[in-house]
């Protein structure tokens, strides 16, 4: 059987995480610089394998002093854990454009299983005749879980940060030449 390979379109996808500060808002953050792919049996992605890689030291918050306090060994340690990496052990159509992404995601040298959500946003052709689709990818994942436990005090005895973090990936993909 045929396989397609596909590659991310770093110009035309973005990687974004959203946690909660004080409880009351919320700090977005960007990874700036990731790869990753899929191979489909022919250009089905039911099924597909999925596989991604974010450099930690990309990170941007718009603020530098909470990106050095991220890349810290508080936080991500990217001196230590440079990428965080996702590899899928399933890709499953749930309806039309809904897929259910289910893999091992590692971070700061913690492997555990998570399952996101990937909304097929279409495929279309660019200017140059090269096929692309979109996804967008969705879920939360337990800092804790993966040995981000860094958190401060508010003066009411509070925590500073939520637990949870918001992942938002849209992601172009192109098919590989």
């Amino acid at each position: 059987m045929a396989t397609t390979k596909w590659v991310v379109d770093p110009l035309h996808s973005e990687v974004q995480f959203k946690v909660k500060h004080l409880v009351i808002s919320t700090v977005t953050g960007t990874f700036r610089n990731f790869e990753g792919g899929a191979t489909t049996v022919q250009d089905d992605f039911n099924n597909a394998e999925i596989h991604f890689s974010l450099d930690v030291d990309s990170v941007d918050t718009n603020q530098e002093m909470r990106d050095t306090h991220l890349k810290s060994a508080e936080f991500f340690d990217v001196d230590t854990h440079p990428k965080i990496a996702f590899k899928s052990t399933s890709f499953e159509k749930v309806d039309d454009d809904e897929y259910v992404l289910t893999g091992n995601l590692t971070m700061k040298g913690i492997t555990k299983p998570v399952t996101l959500k990937a909304e097929y946003g279409g495929t279309a052709k660019d200017a140059y005749g090269n096929q692309k689709l979109g996804f967008e990818v969705t879920g939360k994942v337990n800092r804790k879980e993966f040995g981000l436990t860094y958190n401060a005090l508010t003066e009411t005895g509070g925590l500073a940060l939520g637990e949870d973090i918001k992942l938002i990936a849209n992601i172009q993909l192109a098919k590989a030449a």
